[in-house]
């Protein structure tokens, strides 16, 4: 049953690499993150990709670490891509079944902004999109993804249907995505998951952005700080 198509013009996406690698190395990662970037750029999408390895980024969870005695930490600029985008898709390679651990550090990051207040007195994430696209040589897309799509969900970014994709080659050493031995880029099992993905991504940013965000009724840290508790039945408070 055809429906109309959506107008997602409006929305902007940001898409992180944490793959391992500095550019201007070749990142198999980065090739399937291509397949749904160029999806959303033909669907009007402004689309800003970065490769966090390359940027200086501190450890820790405080908003710039140099105000901590770090020397160089360009986070903030990073932020200001991350607070400007609808949606956001980590992009990572696995390791010993495991998300890579640029990608620990960018959920770090962001763990560190998710005490911020949206102007509903929510907390700042709510009303953002949040996906995840994984590469590797052995099992664990769905583990990584767990993981991943946990972390974003946990400090307010929505996470729509089938909101991962990925692909893996045979365990052990072999092929990657974007070698082309592997056929990656012709097996349509990655193909039709990632397209729902990014669809999926952008259909909820669409409803999310359309209606400003959530309600703030019942989950707005503002009110709660403030004495509202809507129907919270606690006698202390009746």
């Amino acid at each position: 049953m055809a429906s109309s198509k959506p107008d997602f013009s409006s929305l902007k996406a940001l898409y992180i690499n944490c793959t391992l690698k500095r550019s201007p190395q070749m990142s198999h990662t980065k090739a399937l993150m291509d397949v749904s970037i160029n999806i959303m750029r033909a669907e009007g999408v402004t689309v800003e990709y970065l490769r966090f390895v390359n940027h200086n980024v501190a450890y820790g969870v405080y908003h710039d670490m140099t105000e901590h005695g770090v020397e160089k930490d360009e986070w903030p600029e990073i932020w200001k891509k991350v607070e400007d985008a609808d949606i956001l898709v980590i992009g990572t390679p696995i390791w010993l079944g495991e998300k890579s651990s640029v990608a620990t550090k960018l959920i770090e990051r962001l763990y560190g902004e998710s005490g911020k207040r949206n102007d509903k007195g929510q907390y700042y994430f709510y009303g953002k999109v949040g996906g995840c696209i994984i590469t590797g040589n052995e099992d664990g897309i769905k583990h990584v993804a767990m993981g991943t799509l946990y972390a974003l969900q946990h400090i307010g970014y929505s996470i729509p249907p089938q909101a991962d994709c990925g692909w893996i080659g045979e365990a052990g050493p072999g092929p990657s995505y974007n070698d082309e031995e592997s056929s990656a880029k012709d097996n349509d099992f990655t193909n039709r998951n990632t397209t729902f993905m990014t669809y999926n991504l952008l259909h909820l940013a669409k409803i999310l952005k359309d209606q400003k965000g959530y309600p703030a009724y019942g989950n707005s840290r503002g009110d709660w700080d403030d004495g509202t508790r809507w129907n919270f039945e606690n006698p202390e408070y009746r």
